[in-house]
């Protein structure tokens, strides 16, 4: 009984493993088939030629140069895990004298009478501290690219800020109590506001302008006209404040900004041309 079963079972093996030589020796008949139709082809060298050609042009490009990492020690690192701040690449007293002057131009460079006429925004305090931690973002946004320094006259850049926030609230008569709240409220917004504008300027104008319409606004505006305003603005300064010299700005910490409104918002992207004397210098 047992050898009957076996008996089947050899035969079926047999011939499904026949089966399956004749079906892998038909299909390897069929490719040779079409690849000698192909080769028979006189277009298809062409065809293959031109494939090869846009290959190379796609493994042809260049890539665009990655920012060199800044090298940093051991122990540079194990003093900043801690909470301190290592050796830097310019001096540190440059560099917080530097952050003043940044958040000074943050300050005494603009006018805040057109953003509130532009804008209709009340003139408040809150309503110059919106104003003010826009430019100050905008300056934060440019100072990370500069490494380890940029980062550290960001903390000074914040910290000036703030300092002037209270004094301004002292000037202005109000009580301790009710400072210390607005100056809760301040901090809350302002770190909302970066993560807003962050992931603005980073998608499309939609996103920016739902950003500033939140943060700059207050969810107050009726006139579309005017957030399209402010998006230009933060878009133009941007791409000024990307074409200032990065060491100029440690060093310095001067910025000169754009106006709100002006005619030829795109000259500003132009490089200026060199100019030689006669002797060709």
């Amino acid at each position: 009984m047992y050898r009957r079963v076996l008996h089947s079972a050899l035969r079926s093996i047999t011939i499904n493993s026949s089966a399956s030589r004749a079906a892998v020796v038909k299909v390897a008949e069929q490719q040779t088939a079409v690849l000698r139709s192909a080769a028979a082809c006189p277009g298809a060298s062409r065809i293959q030629h031109r494939r090869l050609h846009l290959t190379r042009e796609v493994f042809a490009v260049k890539e665009p140069a990655e920012a060199p990492r800044e090298e940093v020690g051991t122990f540079t690192r194990l003093i900043e895990a801690i909470g301190f701040t290592g050796p830097l690449k310019y001096n540190k007293w440059k560099i917080k004298i530097a952050a003043l002057r940044m958040y000074t131009c943050c300050v005494e460079r603009i006018n805040y009478d057109d953003f509130f006429e532009k804008c209709s925004l009340p003139d408040t305090l809150n309503s110059w501290f919106l104003v003010a931690e826009l430019h100050v973002w905008m300056c934060l946004v440019r100072m990370r690219q500069e490494g380890r320094a940029g980062k550290y006259l960001c903390r000074y850049l914040v910290h000036s800020m703030w300092e002037d926030v209270e004094q301004r609230c002292k000037i202005m008569g109000i009580d301790a109590v009710e400072r210390k709240e607005s100056m809760k409220v301040m901090t809350e917004t302002f770190y909302a506001a970066l993560f807003g504008y962050d992931e603005g300027i980073l998608s499309c104008d939609r996103v920016l302008a739902a950003a500033l319409w939140r943060n700059l606004f207050n969810k107050q505006c009726e006139d579309p006209r005017q957030l399209e305003l402010m998006v230009q603005y933060v878009r133009k300064q941007m791409q000024f404040l990307d074409s200032v010299d990065g060491e100029d700005l440690l060093l310095t910490g001067e910025i000169k900004w754009r106006p709100l409104v002006e005619e030829n918002a795109q000259s500003i992207l132009k490089v200026s041309s060199v100019t030689y004397n006669d002797a060709g210098l």
